[in-house]
């Protein structure tokens, strides 16, 4: 049964029940995007597959975002190409004017730009989405990328905050949910010492 059939109005769902439902919390020793190890991982595009979840999620990031009355929204790749685009749709329907959505991608190890010719305007309200927050890296290399470009980020939202401290992304900072996952540095990650298979999601 897939989640479109569990969750059968998912605007009075949880963002950890939407991932549950879509079977995106995975359980095992991974390998995350910052180089630190974890036992569990969420696989966000195991709920982003779903179109009634994505729209929902892309429908709560506007929200949280829409006090700022943005023109434009941008999120790293990958996940945040699909929620730039479906945020701006709902922004657009709720403020009655233009929202566009672009994605920043990794150009040198570490950064990030605006690479298909997008216009960013010194007068452009402009904010950020992400799918999971761990290390923050994702979205600072994006703020970087849109100041590069002759923009100034108001603030970013992303759907789960899973970090172990504090994220500073360079802009006032918030989450959908918080789901708390334990992570450790790579040499000192105790399923690395038990032996435990290593998997690196995403990478295949």
């Amino acid at each position: 049964m897939g989640a479109a059939e569990v969750l059968a109005d998912p605007r009075e769902a949880s963002v950890e029940a939407m991932f549950e439902a879509a079977g995106a919390l995975r359980r095992g020793h991974f390998a995350l995007k910052s180089g630190r190890h974890s036992d569990r991982y969420l696989e966000k595009f195991a709920v982003l597959q779903y179109p009634t979840l994505a729209v929902e999620i892309g429908r709560r990031l506007a929200k949280s975002l829409g006090a700022h009355d943005p023109t434009l929204v941008v999120g790293p790749t990958t996940g945040g190409v699909l929620l730039a685009f479906e945020t701006a749709r709902h922004l657009q329907e709720l403020a009655g004017h233009t929202v566009r959505g672009i994605f920043a991608e990794p150009t040198d190890p570490g950064q990030r730009a605006l690479r298909r010719g997008w216009p960013v305007r010194g007068d452009d309200r402009i904010v950020l989405v992400d799918d999971i927050l761990t290390s923050g890296a994702s979205l600072r290399e994006t703020v970087e990328a849109v100041a590069a470009a002759g923009g100034r980020p108001l603030a970013a939202t992303v759907i789960v905050d899973r970090s172990a401290d504090a994220v500073d992304v360079g802009v006032p900072l918030g989450a959908l949910a918080r789901i708390e996952i334990a992570s450790w540095e790579a040499d000192g990650c105790p399923l690395c010492a038990a032996g435990v298979t290593l998997e690196k999601p995403g990478s295949s």
